[in-house]
């Protein structure tokens, strides 16, 4: 089956011949011939292929392709403000699309392949699309120099339109398209001076808003295909079980059940609709195979940590004699053990994707990718097609907070496993349920923190001792810095300081999840150091602006959260506030949270204050929805969330009804402040999640005397 009867979107691309531009990266051959291979099926007539980011059409819209997925964390605006910017167009004529899958022209600068995360894509392709941006300017400007016999210097461009004042000639981008396209990319383009930018630092509704407000965007659920499957796989309770045996016959009695067959990953159900799908899978009897299964719960595995904690550690940081430090004279020690449990993703839209194979034998995928070129040879290698023969179609996702980005692309083997077990005769949609993805693992590891600290006679912080027991998320033997950035990095300046680790390997699988490390991290710090400072007698901010004075950009946010909270204020009665300030990816950002005691007997969150150094902010709208998302997201999991593992090691939570988001009424009123900066943007999808938890946490300690030992709060308080 063709690609042609396939409905992918409703967004108009392009229209018309156009250009197509941007950095040397590639070879003005080798860029068209991804793009001629990556071209959504939806777009509009042919384009000249120059090299790879930026598009002008002919009716005068500009289409930037985004190398990064956009799910809602705003890189579709923020890199067509950029470009847009640099080439003095009109907001209301930019686009963006997704790019193909190339782990060549569209790498990420960071990571040495296409991807998203880290938060960087604005970092990342900062100057990159500015050059790509005034590219395009300066070969619309020769084209219009030549077309009208008048030097290039003479030409101005504002809003979309280029000018020539002296001969009273002007026109738009699209009709210099064409003519452009023939034009020599200058190899050094002149890039503004910061002073003179008028869109970026401005705030802008993102470009995504209206189709997802009002339904025309499409997501990968949204995308049909003629005479399609629906594919689903039963997967077990345990990790690390196989399939021992099954029994498909009831599956196969069921209306709309079209096959049953094994893969890899466990029994796939195809049927003609969702319903089909769903009521087949569950009259599948299967055996399961535990021989090799985590069978350890939650609790067994805190308690093996603990014992690890005293065994032989990985160093991070060691500064100064701590053991001296600790065990000297007339000092004051605190010790505090802190617990943190398998966090799950769940983001709004679970895993996804349609295949679809071509006549030729090549074969389509839509789905909302992360790391593309992975998914691409995934696909390849599990079909056993050439690479050359997959094209993979970005589409918009529902979030993902990490989850859309597995080493080894380990879902979409999944799917092609699906796929080509069913011969790749009718296309398929592979798709998860709600209960698929809290189950599915890829967590972020359980951690157990041991910490130690010395106050001498006069309050001051003389030692700090860590140690931190969890899995690698990139599976090293030798220290991996995801288990301790956040801690061995320690902005504060204390004489003695010591940070080890003790890296497991466990059946659960782990990744990422927003804010990587800082989110255990972050938290541990920001608490323990919240109360050395009030056994100290120190003001909990005062305190650390005194152990701050080599950092400037974690002083400036802070300052900036105590004025914006009016720190030191009365609180009204029955509340309390925290404070929390926190570095990631290159991003400062402090918190304030104020907080009672809710019905439930846990925190209730009224108000947070936050403060941000991302650099230069490219658009303040999208940063302060970040921040507020980081902020919602971070809450609802130290309050609420955690996956546990039962006796045998059993998977216990299944849907939001066990593993909840926080609900409308529960979130707080946020105020953020954004620190204007010349440094170039850093990332802020991540950022804002690390200080909201210590913030509530250090809030609660004060409110009732009791500190937070272990995560979820709400749970943790009567653990």
């Amino acid at each position: 089956m063709g690609i042609q009867n396939i409905k992918v979107s409703r967004r108009s691309f392009l229209a018309g011949t156009g250009l197509v531009i941007g950095v040397a990266l590639a070879t003005r051959s080798l860029a068209a011939s991804a793009l001629l291979k990556g071209t959504p099926a939806d777009a509009v007539g042919p384009v000249q292929n120059l090299n790879a980011f930026v598009r002008v059409a002919t009716d005068g819209t500009v289409t930037i392709l985004s190398k990064h997925i956009e799910f809602g964390q705003g890189p579709y605006t923020g890199l067509a403000t950029i470009v847009a910017e640099e080439l003095d167009a009109d907001w209301g004529q930019m686009r963006a699309a997704p790019a193909p899958a190339d782990d060549e022209i569209y790498k990420n600068l960071a990571f040495g392949l296409q991807g998203t995360g880290g938060s960087t894509a604005i970092a990342n392709s900062w100057e990159q699309m500015r050059v790509a941006g005034a590219t395009a300017r300066a070969m619309l400007v020769a084209a219009a120099a030549e077309m009208w016999d008048v030097p290039a210097g003479e030409i101005t461009v504002s809003k979309g339109r280029v000018s020539h004042a002296a001969s009273g000639r002007e026109t738009g981008f699209g009709e210099l398209a064409d003519k452009a396209a023939t034009m020599e990319p200058p190899a050094n383009p002149a890039l503004k001076d910061p002073k003179d930018f008028v869109l970026v630092g401005k705030d802008r509704p993102k470009l995504d808003t209206p189709a997802k407000t009002d339904g025309t965007a499409i997501f990968t659920l949204d995308v049909l295909a003629d005479d399609m499957l629906i594919a689903m796989v039963a997967h077990p309770e345990h990790f690390g079980a196989t399939v021992k045996s099954y029994d498909d016959s009831a599956a196969r009695q069921v209306a709309g059940v079209v096959d049953v067959k094994r893969v890899p990953q466990g029994i796939a159900i195809y049927a003609e609709n969702t319903f089909a799908a769903l009521k087949g899978r569950a009259a599948l009897t299967i055996e399961w195979d535990l021989a090799a299964a985590e069978s350890r719960s939650s609790e067994e595995i805190y308690d093996d940590y603990r014992r690890l904690i005293g065994g032989e550690l990985l160093g991070a940081t060691d500064n100064g004699d701590v053991e001296a430090a600790l065990s000297g004279d007339g000092i004051t020690r605190l010790e505090s053990e802190l617990v943190f449990p398998f966090l799950a993703h769940a983001p709004m839209e679970p895993l996804d994707a349609v295949l679809v194979r071509a006549d030729d034998g090549s074969i389509d995928c839509y789905t909302g990718s992360q790391f593309p070129g992975q998914d691409k040879a995934a696909i390849a290698e599990t079909c056993g097609v050439d690479p050359a023969m997959v094209r993979i179609h970005t589409q918009l996702a529902g979030g993902s907070f990490g989850r859309r980005a597995q080493f080894g692309s380990p879902y979409m083997r999944e799917a092609a496993a699906v796929f080509a077990a069913s011969g790749m005769n009718r296309p398929i949609k592979h798709m998860w349920t709600r209960e698929d993805d809290i189950r599915g693992g890829f967590y972020r590891p359980i951690y157990v923190h041991s910490l130690k600290g010395a106050i001498d006679a006069e309050g001051n912080i003389v030692a700090w001792d860590q140690v931190i027991a969890g899995q690698s998320i990139m599976k090293k033997t030798e220290l991996d810095d995801t288990t301790v950035e956040g801690a061995s990095d320690l902005p504060y300046t204390i004489p003695n300081l010591r940070v080890r680790a003790h890296q497991t390997e466990l059946q659960v699988p782990a990744l990422w999840w927003r804010s990587v490390g800082h989110t255990h991290t972050g938290f541990a710090v920001e608490t323990f150091i919240d109360e050395l400072l009030e056994r100290g007698g120190k003001d909990a901010v005062d305190g650390r602006l005194a152990l701050l004075s080599e950092h400037p950009r974690h002083t400036g946010v802070l300052k900036r959260v105590a004025e914006l909270a009016d720190w030191g204020s009365p609180v009204p009665e029955g509340r309390q506030r925290g404070v929390a300030v926190h570095k990631s990816f290159n991003t400062y950002v402090a918190e304030i949270a104020e907080v009672s005691i809710g019905a439930d007997g846990g925190p209730r969150v009224h108000k947070v204050w936050c403060a941000v150094d991302c650099g230069v902010a490219v658009n303040p709208n999208v940063i302060r929805a970040q921040m507020e998302g980081g902020i919602g997201y971070g809450l609802g999991a130290v309050l609420f969330d955690q996956i546990t593992l039962g006796d045998g090691g059993k998977i216990m939570q299944s849907n939001f009804h066990d593993y909840r988001s926080l609900r409308i009424d529960e979130m707080p009123e946020v105020e953020v402040a954004i620190i204007e900066s010349s440094e170039p943007p850093t990332g802020v999808g991540e950022p804002g999640v690390p200080p909201i938890g210590p913030a509530v946490a250090n809030a609660w300690r004060r409110l009732t005397g009791q500190p937070v030992r272990r995560l979820p709060i709400v749970g943790g308080l009567t653990s």
